[in-house]
């Protein structure tokens, strides 16, 4: 059998030292109390604090366990925050592919969309910011519910948006493990008859699943003649998502 993680364990003890410490600890506090190097201490609760776990009080002396480490079944990243480092790259998916994109995130349930970009042609169109997508039958729901491990936001029941809405929980979830094996998902007339689209999730700091960015358009300009999700859509959402996830990992 593996040994242990070291770090794991000290991160572990530097959380059960700060939560029976009401006040705080300084680095040379819990350094003396783990018999540790102040440089470790401080890599420690570095990690710790752009997790979210633990806070600095307003003189920088002192750590203290944040409100985030006391409700870890809720998503630790703002939706404000998933928007502000998608913009840049939606915007450029959607004029590279000429059609929506949205950015959403799962939320009780239900997939809320965060950023929406409108079709560059200058066609009537309404902004979907704040609306709700059913998440087994969208590609950007699909995308963000086969990386839900909860099973909470599984739909108790599949409603039927058209005649190609998958309704049997089986078969989601058949669905959902080909998502996660190959990275992104698709949909055909599942929400929306001669509609499309494709989605693939963003990663955040530890490769969580914080959303998902997606293009949605008409089948004939989606799909290849063959009716299949054309591989160069595939890869610029793939690429937009990667790229949204890396802005997160390297500044959240």
């Amino acid at each position: 059998m593996p040994g242990t993680v070291q770090s794991i364990e000290r991160a572990a003890a530097v959380l059960r030292l700060l939560a029976a410490a009401p006040d705080g600890l300084g680095v040379a506090d819990l350094g003396n109390a783990l018999g540790l190097a102040k440089t470790t201490v401080h890599g420690i609760l570095r990690t710790l604090h752009q997790v979210g776990f633990v806070e600095q009080d307003h003189s920088g002396a002192h750590y203290h366990l944040s409100d985030a480490f006391g409700r870890l079944g809720e998503s630790y990243l703002d939706p404000n925050e998933l928007r502000s480092r998608a913009i840049n790259w939606a915007d450029s998916l959607a004029s590279r592919s000429g059609e929506v994109v949205r950015v959403g995130r799962l939320v009780d349930g239900v997939v809320v969309v965060v950023h929406h970009v409108f079709r560059p042609d200058d066609s009537d169109q309404n902004l979907d910011v704040g609306t709700t997508l059913p998440p087994h039958a969208t590609a950007l729901g699909k995308a963000v519910l086969a990386y839900d491990t909860s099973g909470a936001a599984r739909p108790r029941t599949l409603e039927a948006f058209t005649t190609r809405t998958i309704t049997d929980p089986s078969r989601l979830a058949e669905e959902l493990a080909t998502v996660r094996a190959r990275g992104w998902a698709g949909e055909f007339e599942e929400h929306t008859v001669e509609l499309a689209s494709i989605a693939a999730p963003i990663r955040g700091l530890g490769g969580l699943v914080v959303g998902a960015v997606g293009l949605a358009g008409r089948v004939e300009r989606i799909c290849d003649s063959r009716l299949r999700l054309r591989a160069d859509l595939v890869t610029m959402v793939r690429a937009t998502a990667e790229a949204i996830g890396r802005d997160l990992r390297e500044d959240t």
